[in-house]
This record gives C-alpha cells, structure tokens and sequence, in this order.
C-alpha cells in the first residue's frame, strides 16, 4: 500500500528564535519513502538537518519574529501487513549479556520515571519476570489503567503521575507502558510518527501523530502499543529516544506560540492501485 502523509504546522513567535524539529521519517524508512519527505517553510528560513544521537533526524531552522508556516506532503510505501505480534513466553534476556547500546533503555528518564514505579511493577508482574508474557500484561494493564482524553493532555506529566491520574493521550500511556518495562527490567523506549485509521474503525478525533513503544526481547526490538492494545497496520515511524524529550516534534529556544496542527495519514488509493 502507499500511505499519503504530512502536516500543517504554524507558530506565532513575537522574536526570532532556534527551532528544532523532529519531523522526518525516520532513516530506517527513508528507502520506502516514494516522494520528496521535505519541510516547506514559509516564509523561507535558514534550516539544516543533522542526525542525534538516536539515529534521527533532526531539523534546526533560525525563525524571524512573525508566523511560520511548516508544510510535508508526501507518500511512503507500506506492506499495508498487519504488524509482528508480541512473542510469548520468550525468555527475558539476563541483563548482564544485553548489548551496550541497549542498557540506556533500563534507566529512568525524563518522563519515564521507573524508580517511582518499581514496588508496584514487582508486586504486579514480578511472577511474569522470566518470560516475555510480562510484555503483554504491562500493555494489558496500561491499556485499561489509563482513560483517553486530549482534554486533559499535559505535556509535563511524567510516567508515575499518569499511573496515579488514569488519564492521559498516547504519550501517557507509551510513558507509563515503558517505565513498567524498565522496572522489570525489559529494555524499552519511546516512539513517535503516523499511524492512520488502517483495517480499524476511523477515530472521530482529529487525526494526529501517534506514540508507541519498542521493547527489546530475545536479541531484538518489538513494537507494541499500549493505547490500542492491538498489532496495527501502517506505522510510519520518526523518531525514537528514551521518552518523549528525545524526539519532540518542535523545540523552540524562545517563544513559539502553536496557532495551527494539521496531520494527515491516509491511504493513496490511485497509487496502491498502480503499485
């Protein structure tokens, strides 16, 4: 399949100011990537692009004062197959013998705060501890535990305090799903990007990017989705760090005031047919 993606982005900014952005596919996808994945800004500002320590891209633009405009329109081939499953009853992998580039994603981070969390995920899980099921249960538990309402989104919440308020946006539960990994000490980490309405119901919620979360079990790295608590079709992932402070759609050194959020993520029907 061919997934037609991309967005409208505007910021009011009283002063010029550094914007950082987060909005590119992810160089893993870049060889499905089907047209030009490109920011358009207007007006046209100074930007230049560079990779993070993760592996992303990340935009660095000089803004003037007044209203800027970021703009994509592009599409991406999709096996338009519904995602891998979580494997069961796989061993967890001893710490001790996980790769070096792995261990990061057993700390405490910014917004996955596992040292608040450790009592509970041991007294909860702990009789799961030696096998990926543990997996599916924190992604059971988080899917039922937390209630969603952009209403009550709050970009400052961290893991613990979504376990304790019940109520949150995908962020919210990715948070809390990877802290309870890392509490059992199943590495995990953070991912953001597109994720339409593929073989589900259509959200009546405006459409927006999505957050979900890859753990690493039996040597490699799963996706999993404590929102949607199912396998879905047609991730397009941009970006992966330790939380959502990692991979951050916009950073703004200064003052940037949101005046417009447009995402799209729909199936191209004309090109899927053309193949």
């Amino acid at each position: 399949m061919i997934i037609r993606a991309g967005y409208t982005i505007a910021f009011e900014c009283p002063a010029p100011i550094t914007l950082l952005l987060q909005l590119h596919v992810h160089p893993s996808r870049s060889n499905d990537v089907r047209s030009p994945d490109q920011i358009g800004f207007s007006p046209h500002v100074a930007a230049r692009a560079y990779l993070d320590q993760f592996g992303n891209v990340v935009t660095r633009a000089s803004v003037p004062a007044g209203t800027i405009t970021l703009s994509n329109d592009f599409t991406i081939h999709d096996s338009g197959l519904v995602e891998e499953s979580l494997p069961m009853n796989s061993p967890v992998g001893d710490v001790s013998r996980l790769p070096d580039d792995v261990l990061v994603y057993l700390l405490p981070s910014r917004y996955c705060d596992a040292d608040n969390l450790g009592i509970f995920a041991w007294n909860t899980f702990g009789h799961l501890s030696k096998t990926s099921s543990v997996l599916q249960a924190i992604c059971d538990y988080v899917h039922k535990h937390i209630r969603f309402d952009y209403q009550l989104a709050r970009n400052t919440r961290t893991a613990s305090q979504g376990f304790y308020e019940q109520v949150g946006v995908c962020r919210d539960y990715a948070h809390l799903a990877i802290a309870l990994c890392r509490c059992m000490n199943i590495p995990a980490r953070y991912c953001t990007g597109y994720l339409g309405d593929f073989g589900v119901p259509v959200d009546p919620n405006p459409m927006d990017f999505s957050a979900w979360c890859e753990a690493f079990i039996d040597g490699r790295w799963y996706s999993f989705d404590a929102r949607h608590n199912i396998p879905r079709i047609g991730r397009v992932l941009m970006a992966r760090g330790r939380d959502a402070a990692d991979v951050a759609l916009s950073t703004a050194f200064g003052v940037a005031n949101l005046m417009k959020f447009e995402v799209v993520t729909i199936e191209d029907m004309e090109m899927s047919a053309a193949g």
